[in-house]
């Protein structure tokens, strides 16, 4: 079943579940409500309406994003690291698993019959190991320099944001792709991350917290905004669920 709401088409799929579900997925920004499945259409238009601002929101914000497109991992394609532009080069092997940089070449090597998924896999765990080696060598500095101590760090794919605050207010979450742009703007994530810890962002207090560790940090931000984000596979975000349509 679809709906559409104020001209946003609204894909309605019931399950056996109790509650309603909001999601917007990417890489398109698409809608889509889960319901349980005795529930009437007209609670399900009316939730999807209630809900009709986060929607715009974030619909938006998938569709001003610039992101590649799905990858297949083969020879011919593509990869950054640290802002640098490498071609990738499948060589077929039965060995281990490897990825190595060769002048201007990225090599991948895996079996022949590996599919995308598990290519894809390996490749991002590899971006994972190199983003965590540069966060323990860059993190302290700032630390250091802010006198602002973060407790925790984590790292996850993410699809709207750089740098999180999660897990209570002491832990950092760094989206694995900082490991494709460049250093300066890990750097720019870490000390905007470590900010957050102390007071809200966007505020004049925060600017001019930025200003002091980092003057061309408006510069750097802009770099990384308008670098394309990597393809995502849907996953659901949603808002948290009124009373009214709880069960």
């Amino acid at each position: 079943m679809e709906l559409v709401v104020a001209g946003i088409p609204v894909s309605v799929r019931k399950k056996n579940i109790k509650n309603l579900h909001l999601c917007v997925k990417p890489p398109d920004g698409h809608v889509v409500v889960s319901a349980p499945l005795t529930m009437d259409d007209r609670t399900v238009e009316a939730y999807a309406r209630a809900n009709l601002g986060w929607i715009r929101r974030q619909v938006q914000t998938y569709r001003d994003q610039l992101r590649c497109g799905r990858r297949q991992y083969v020879s011919g394609e593509t990869m950054y690291l640290w802002g640098r532009q490498y071609f990738l080069k499948f060589v077929p092997g039965e060995g281990r698993n490897s990825l190595s940089l060769r002048g201007n070449q990225a090599v991948l090597s895996m079996s022949e019959q590996s599919t995308v998924r598990q290519r894809e896999r390996f490749v991002r765990e590899e971006y994972r190991l190199l983003l965590k080696r540069e966060l323990r060598r860059r993190l302290p500095k700032w630390e250091r320099a802010t006198g602002i101590r973060c407790e925790d760090w984590r790292t996850k794919y993410m699809t709207t944001r750089w740098v999180t605050c999660g897990g209570g207010r002491d832990r950092l979450w760094f989206n694995v792709q900082l490991a494709q742009k460049p250093v300066e703007c890990l750097e720019f994530a870490i000390l905007c991350g470590l900010l957050r810890l102390r007071r809200e962002e966007g505020g004049a207090a925060f600017a001019a917290e930025m200003d002091r560790y980092m003057p061309n940090w408006r510069d750097v931000r802009s770099e990384l905004n308008e670098r394309r984000l990597d393809y995502y596979e849907a996953r659901e975000e949603s808002p948290p669920l009124p009373p009214e349509f709880r069960d």
